[in-house]
This record gives structure tokens, C-alpha cells and sequence, in this order.
């Protein structure tokens, strides 16, 4: 299927870079990192370039840097910003428009300080997170770039208004906010700024989410300079259309996640709390399903930590907390223009649509997700294996801003244990 233009997944607001600026510790886990970094994932052969393979799927680089219908790491994919545009660049080893005159030293430089041998990069190539990437993996990268096939794509420059179109700036928002390291939120003495103690297969996990993954660039707040919250880590964020959704142990535990759901859906996409979609699903579909099943653990063991939270079961609608009118209006349109997919009783069809019980997006405590789902629809998505979901039809034409509200109350009180608390204002606001 063709994909839609990526949303910047990790877009940075840029506005601070080039205003006052204020002191900013970094904060010190060289040791923590070091130990991670050992643990870095190691391929299953001893080939290098397999190795580096391995890295680039890790590291997601296909996302940006390979376009549906493009030569591979050729770049072209679009990232949508508020301040213009970007594009994912020519990685190839092409000598003209790719890395092909780059060596190890350079793109090394590249991922841990966004310094190429011509520029610097802007923030939306996620340098603030591969920084934490060992130089062996680094080398690694560069090995399996450079016995790539040459593309000879030119590059498109960024599209940006003033200031933003000023690289020089990214210089200074680089000395006040980028850090070598970030608190963690599954561990307790990390949060609170202190070296991190954990297991081998945190350590393992935290290299993988935090260096290669990058989770923190779409699932972390930030502030109003662009910066990531490090008092907030994997809290949850706004991302373009979509939020990306809070994941830390609390957050998961509270919507039923399991580490074994989350490995389950990290493999296929798909987990008894629904399926990936909107930037997740481009996680899944060119990153996390090539992964090794002892590294989905380790992530997995990362995100919900050594010891994680019970996943908290679905509470039943309390009596009289929501308008039984209502509800009974959301509920017949829900079987008008739902049930036909997700079954009348949100049992879901296999092969067609998710259940509706328990399903991670109707338990978030914010519905922005679930009215943006249902203002715009989900395209058709081919997940790992044979299995795949139809395309969801958006009713932003359809149905009105209340009716929209009684839908997505129902679902919420139903099969989501979350207030019905849904306003028109609040669809009106997402149209």
C-alpha cells in the first residue's frame, strides 16, 4: 500500500534556537550508558555488514530515508512540521548527492552530534537520541551503508520560513538542551537524576528504546524551546494529527499492557489491545517486527521495568456516571456504522477489525486519538504474516460533531472503563 507523507515524528520546535539562552546541566549516566552500550544488539551472524543490517532496521532509518517507491536510502520522504518542511537526505554511498566521500569519523559525528563534513543538521534527524549509540554499532552503520547500491537522488533542501531556515541557530539550541543521556521512567533512581540500577535485560532494553529506537523523540513532552521534558519522560506528546500515547509503566499498566502484549505487538502489530496505527505502524512494518524475540524482551522489560506494574483490569461503568440517554444514542450509532466491522457486542472480526474490548486507544484517558479515528478513518494496513486490517472510512462528512461525541462516549464507557465526558466542542475542535 502507499504510504502517506510521514508527520515529523520528531519534530523540534526551533523558535528557542536562536533566542536567549540559559544554563543546562547534562545529565551524567556515563556509566549506566557504557553498560548499555556493551549490551547493544548483537546480530545473530558474524558478518559485520549483517550486523549493520540488523542496526539500520533497529534504528528505523527506512522511515525517513526511504520513500514507498524510491531506491533505498535514496531520501525524498517527506517531514511535515509546523516550520516548513524537511526531507529524509541520500544516505547511499552515491558521491554526489549521498555519503559516498563520508568515512566512519563523519558519520559517527553525525549521529552523536548532528554535524556532517558540509552542515548541521537540523533536530528533526534524531541525533539527540543516537547520540547515545556506541562507535562500534556507528562503524557497524557505516559498513552496511556504504556496500549499498549508489542512488543518484538529489537531496531537497528544507522548506522553512525565517528564522528557522537558519541552520547557525540549531548550534545554540545544541549547547543549552542536547543531552548525552535521559532519565528513565521505569527506573526510580534514574528519575530522580540518579545513576540507574537495573537487570541485564533493562540495560539491554533502555540501548535499544532510548539510542536505537528513539522512543523518547515521539513519546516524550516537550518544552517550549522544542527541548524533550526530562521530567516527563515517555509521558506522552502531541504528534501532528495523532498523540503519541504515554508509555510509561504506569501509563501501559493502566491501559491492561503486559510485557508479553507488548512484545506480541512489537513482532506483529497486533496485541489483544488493538493493532498499530499512524506513526506506529511504520515502526512495526520497517523496524520492530526484524527484531531478534530476546531484544522485543528487552525492550519490552525496558518500557515496563524490572519490576512492572499489574496491568490494571477494565473497570466496569460506574451506575449513574454517565447520561443513559446518551449512551443509548451513541449506541445505535455505533451499530448504524461500527458493528458491521467490530461486531455488535465489539467482539472484532479477524482480518477485518480489532475488538473493542479493552482496546488501548477507548482507555486513554484523552480521546483525541479516538475522534481523530473517527473524523479521518485508518487506511487498509498489511501487518507481519498474513494477517491485516481493512480500511477504517473516516465519518467526518457522515456524522455530526454530537453525534460523533455519543459514539465516542460509548465506546469509552463501554469497552474503555473511561468517563463519558466526550463534548461537541471537543470533535468540533479535531475537524
Amino acid at each position: 500500500m502507499m504510504r502517506r507523507p510521514i508527520t515529523l515524528r520528531r519534530a523540534l520546535l526551533l523558535l528557542g534556537a536562536a533566542l536567549a539562552l540559559s544554563a543546562c546541566g547534562k545529565h551524567d549516566d556515563s556509566a549506566a550508558m557504557t553498560a548499555a552500550a556493551a549490551l547493544g544488539p548483537q546480530s545473530t551472524a558474524a558478518d559485520p555488514l549483517a550486523r549493520g543490517r540488523y542496526l539500520v532496521k533497529a534504528a528505523d532509518c527506512a522511515a525517513c530515508h526511504t520513500t514507498s517507491d524510491g531506491a533505498p536510502f535514496a531520501g525524498g520522504v517527506k517531514l511535515a512540521s509546523p516550520f516548513g518542511t524537511f526531507y529524509g537526505t541520500n544516505i547511499t554511498p552515491d558521491k554526489a548527492h549521498g555519503i559516498g566521500n563520508w568515512s566512519a569519523d563523519d558519520l559517527y559525528k553525525a549521529l552523536h552530534d548532528g554535524v556532517t563534513p558540509t552542515k548541521q543538521l537540523y533536530p528533526a534527524m534524531p541525533y539527540t537520541s543516537y547520540r547515545q549509540l556506541s562507535r562500534a554499532d556507528s562503524d557497524a552503520i557505516y559498513a552496511y551503508l556504504m556496500a549499498q547500491k549508489p542512488a543518484a537522488v538529489p537531496n531537497h533542501e528544507p522548506e522553512l520560513s525565517f528564522p528557522f531556515n537558519m541552520r547557525f541557530g540549531v548550534r545554540f539550541w545544541d549547547w543549552v538542551f542536547l543531552k548525552d543521556a535521559w532519565p528513565d521512567a521505569s527506573n526510580q533512581a534514574s528519575a530522580q537524576g540518579a545513576a540507574a540500577t537495573g537487570s541485564a535485560d533493562w540495560y539491554r532494553g533502555r540501548y535499544l528504546a532510548s539510542a536505537l529506537g528513539h522512543c523518547a523523540e515521539c513519546h516524550t513532552p516537550r518544552g517550549k524551546f522544542g527541548q524533550l521534558d526530562g521530567a516527563k519522560p515517555l509521558a506522552g506528546a502531541a504528534l501532528g494529527r495523532i498523540a503519541a500515547p504515554d508509555i510509561t509503566p504506569h501509563g501501559l499498566a493502566a491501559r491492561g499492557w503486559t510485557a508479553a502484549d507488548l512484545q506480541t505487538f512489537f513482532a506483529t502489530g497486533i496485541a489483544p489491545q488493538g493493532s498499530a496505527f499512524g506513526e506506529m505502524f511504520p515502526v512495526v512494518h520497517l523496524s520492530s517486527q526484524y527484531m531478534t524475540h530476546d531484544d522485543l524482551r528487552a525492550m519490552s522489560t525496558y518500557l515496563l521495568g524490572d519490576q512492572p506494574p499489574a496491568p490494571q483490569p477494565l473497570q466496569s461503568l460506574q451506575s449513574g456516571s454517565a447520561d443513559a440517554a446518551q449512551l443509548e444514542a451513541g449506541r445505535n450509532v455505533y451499530l448504524a456504522v461500527c458493528a458491521g466491522c467490530h461486531g455488535i457486542n465489539g467482539e472484532g472480526k479477524p482480518h477485518v477489525a480489532v475488538p473493542m474490548h479493552a482496546n488501548s486507544t477507548l482507555r486513554q484517558s484523552d480521546a483525541h486519538n479516538l475522534i481523530v479515528a473517527m473524523l479521518d478513518g485508518l487506511g487498509a494496513q498489511d501487518f507481519p504474516g498474513l494477517e491485516r486490517m481493512q480500511e477504517m472510512p473516516g465519518f467526518a462528512t457522515q456524522l455530526s460533531d454530537e453525534e460523533l461525541a455519543q459514539l465516542a462516549n460509548y465506546l469509552r464507557a463501554t469497552w474503555g472503563g473511561q468517563p463519558a465526558d466526550v463534548t461537541t466542542d471537543a470533535v468540533k475542535a479535531l475537524r
